[in-house]
C-alpha cells in the first residue's frame, strides 16, 4: 500500500496528464510548456517514493503512452508545416526548370521591392 504523499502525487499526476491530453488535442503549446516543470516534479516525487507499486502506476503509464502518441502526431504536423513553408519560400525565391538536355536549372527571381536599374 502507498503512503498518503505517494497517493496524492499519483492523483496529481493523473490530473496533470489529463490536462496535458486536452492541451494536445487543442494544440495549446503554451499550456504544454507550463505543465512540464510540474510534471517533472511529480515524476521525481513518485520515483523517490518506493511505496507506490506497479498496479497503482499502470493507469499513469497508459495515460502517458496515449499522450506520447498525441505528442508524436503534433510533432509530425509541425514538421510537415515547416517543410511546406520552406518549399513555398524556396519557390518564391527561384524557379526550377529543366533545360533541353534534361538538367535541372534554377533561375533566381527578383525579390519584391527591388528595382533593376537600366542605363
Amino acid at each position: 500500500m502507498t503512503t498518503e504523499t505517494a497517493m496524492q502525487s499519483i492523483e496529481a499526476l493523473e490530473a496533470l496528464l489529463e490536462r496535458e491530453r486536452r492541451a494536445l488535442l487543442k494544440g495549446d503549446l503554451d499550456t504544454l510548456v507550463g505543465l512540464l516543470d510540474e510534471k517533472r516534479t511529480l515524476i521525481e516525487t513518485l520515483s523517490e517514493d518506493s511505496s507506490a507499486d506497479g498496479a497503482e502506476l499502470q493507469p499513469l503509464r497508459e495515460k502517458a503512452a496515449q499522450n506520447q502518441v498525441l505528442f508524436d502526431s503534433a510533432l509530425e504536423g509541425i514538421r510537415s508545416v515547416a517543410q511546406r513553408m520552406s518549399a513555398l519560400h524556396r519557390i518564391r525565391r527561384s524557379l526550377e526548370t529543366y533545360d533541353e538536355t534534361g538538367r535541372k536549372t534554377t533561375i533566381d527571381t527578383l525579390r519584391q521591392g527591388e528595382m533593376e536599374k537600366r542605363a
